[in-house]
């Protein structure tokens, strides 16, 4: 049969190349066509071979002989499998306590464990150190590592302490980078914003970044409805795959009272990085609209009956009601012009700004900050207090322009906003568009949940 299709497959060309010897043009249309018709020149080609259910078939048989069981078991023995486990340590733990909780029951371990300096140092009593755990099939410890962050940098510290060669245990700290990535989250206001993150598991230093972000626009004292809601894309720092804390908020939305306020991280090159509107404007005004975070207004600038002259009187200030100790923060950047003790004030610290505008923080229970001292907006000044005449903790604030009181409310909501320069817009422009798919994606988290 193979005889006969060579000798067929020799004929055929031999025709074939007459044909373009004596006929070109036409031969030349026929291939033509069976290009523009590339299917059906392939199915005669296909045609060509032979049908499957025509090939011969040959059935083998062959012998094999199983592993042993005991092989088998042998094989087994080899390929052991190590457990992992991570945990976050408690200021109560001890060695045991915690070796307990990663499922470890190894008396050497545990004992090398107790002797070992870099482990009671940087991990007994470190509360909220991540643990991870690496055992064997029987509980015994192979190896522990545990990771934090020292302060706010980039990098992290990493505890190691493993078996060696001979059965003892070494530990050693190492230096890594930290990896960032993003989180998309979102949550409902139902009575405080601090409450709604909680119950949305955000990190409470990305609830702190919220209310300063939009501490411009939206009073967290008086303004807050239940019902806001907001959505937030912040970084996650890990190490080693294990998120560590929180990061930048990156991008946000709040909506209050039914108006939605939007914000977005940008640094232009060589410049200081802060917080803009998703159509350029900067976030970051002249004034803070609160010199205290989260606490209540109990009086505002408006004629009062003075709790101690007992008389009318215009109260030329606002009163925050706060917890003694509560930090006091710079509304503006300027220059310590006062801080010290003052009459009825106490202990006060008058700011100077530019356009001849001054702040005064007062009744204060200390003074953080010097005369002459340049401080920067949001930089703490001193702490809630009750000296001078009042009758309980709160910071007493005040807003002079050209040595005439006036409104602080009034003052901080007209403050004006910086946008991006034309030389940053594109790069902002691109990166607003991302952020707003971002939030987009972060309301329907929230919405979802919500559900």
């Amino acid at each position: 049969m193979k005889n006969g299709f060579i000798a067929a497959g020799e004929l055929l060309l031999t025709r074939l190349a007459h044909q373009v010897e004596h006929h070109p043009k036409r031969i030349t249309t026929v291939v033509a066509a069976l290009l523009l018709g590339g299917g059906g020149g392939a199915f005669a080609v296909a045609s060509m071979a032979p049908d499957a259910a025509d090939l011969p078939v040959r059935q083998i048989t062959e012998t094999v002989q199983p592993i042993s069981v005991a092989e088998q078991a042998e094989a087994l023995d080899v390929h052991r499998f190590n457990l992992f486990r991570s945990d976050t340590v408690r200021p109560t733990d001890s060695v045991d306590t915690l070796l307990q909780r990663l499922g470890i029951s190894d008396p050497v371990a545990a004992a090398f464990l107790r002797n070992d300096a870099l482990v009671r140092i940087s991990l007994l009593g470190r509360n909220g150190r991540q643990v991870t755990a690496e055992a064997s099939e029987d509980h015994r410890l192979v190896r522990l590592v545990a990771r934090w962050t020292p302060d706010d940098s980039n990098t992290f510290q990493r505890l190691v302490f493993e078996k060696t060669a001979r059965g003892s245990f070494s530990s050693h700290i190492e230096t890594a980078p930290l990896s960032a990535s993003n989180k998309l989250a979102g949550g409902t206001i139902r009575s405080s914003l601090f409450a709604a993150t909680d119950e949305a598991g955000i990190p409470d230093t990305v609830a702190t970044q919220l209310a300063e972000i939009f501490s411009g626009d939206v009073d967290f004292h008086r303004s807050l409805r239940k019902g806001d809601r907001f959505s937030v894309v912040y970084e996650t720092l890990e190490a080693d795959g294990e998120p560590l804390r929180a990061g930048r908020v990156l991008s946000a939305e709040f909506i209050n009272d039914g108006k939605a306020y939007q914000a977005l991280w940008f640094q232009e090159p060589g410049q200081k990085g802060s917080y803009y509107t998703l159509d350029g404007n900067s976030m970051r005004r002249a004034f803070l609209t609160s010199p205290v975070e989260f606490s209540r207004v109990t009086s505002g600038f408006k004629m009062r009956f003075h709790p101690i002259l007992q008389t009318w009187k215009a109260h030329l200030g606002t009163d925050y009601a706060a917890p003694t100790g509560t930090a006091v923060r710079a509304v503006g950047d300027g220059v310590v012009d006062f801080a010290g003790v003052q009459n009825g004030y106490g202990n006060v610290v008058m700011l100077k700004h530019r356009n001849n505008q001054m702040t005064v923080y007062a009744h204060l229970s200390r003074i953080g900050v010097t005369r002459g001292q340049t401080v920067s907006q949001g930089q703490t000044v001193g702490a809630v207090g009750s000296t001078g005449w009042a009758t309980g903790p709160h910071l007493h604030f005040e807003f002079r322009v050209n040595g005439i009181h006036q409104d602080p409310m009034t003052i901080a909501h007209q403050a004006q906003a910086v946008p991006v320069s034309p030389a940053a817009r594109p790069a902002f422009n691109r990166l607003a568009s991302a952020m707003r798919i971002q939030l987009s994606a972060a309301a329907s988290v929230q919405q979802a949940s919500a559900d």
